[in-house]
């Protein structure tokens, strides 16, 4: 599986802080930067518009009232077609959850970008809560809050903590996969039927 970052604006959809992810793609910042810079930074300053479904049938044009396209405002991408109650979950949101953790509770800004053209959008901050593994300081494994969503029907908008640093499709897999496997409490919102 590739990392499948979005770079349909010809530049990695990722920021991060901290060590360069294994892909060597996105954009580092310093720590302590703010929600705006981190948008776009990971390139996540682009909204997701429902464009209602049109299409020619004997030589005209007509509309689809019940079904819309999710496309992006900047580059137009069609993203997926959904239902008139979906709710769209924008991608400076995912970044907006963070703001009074980071401010209040101190936790820090990680990683965050699209993957798949933008279908997909999360945000990770380190709590700042760690653990050593068999007692030795050297090893630790550190808490994570992800937030995660999508609009293509494969990822409802998740919440959870990990001890994956997610940087891509693959660990944003681990992740999900880790949350299972420990059973750990990972709230859904629903964006009703898609």
């Amino acid at each position: 599986m590739s990392h499948d970052i979005d770079e349909s604006t010809g530049k990695p959809a990722m920021a991060y802080v901290g060590a360069e992810p294994w892909h060597e793609l996105g954009e580092r910042l310093p720590a302590g930067q703010s929600i705006e810079v981190w948008m776009r930074a990971a390139r996540l300053d682009w909204r997701i518009q429902m464009v209602p479904v049109q299409y020619a049938f004997g030589g005209r044009a007509r509309i689809m009232r019940t079904r819309f396209v999710l496309t992006r405002d900047d580059t137009g991408a069609a993203l997926s077609v959904v239902s008139a109650d979906y709710q769209v979950v924008q991608p400076a949101e995912v970044l907006e959850f963070y703001r009074d953790l980071v401010a209040q509770r101190h936790y820090t800004l990680e990683t965050a970008g699209a993957l798949d053209g933008g279908r997909k959008v999360w945000a990770l901050a380190r709590t700042g809560m760690v653990a050593n593994i068999a007692g030795n300081a050297a090893d630790q494994l550190g808490a994570y809050v992800l937030l995660a969503t999508s609009c293509d029907k494969t990822l409802a908008t998740t919440v959870s903590f990990t001890s994956i640093r997610v940087v891509c499709q693959n660990t944003l897999g681990f992740a999900f996969n880790d949350m299972s496997a420990n059973r750990r409490r990972h709230p859904k919102i629903d964006q009703q039927e898609v």
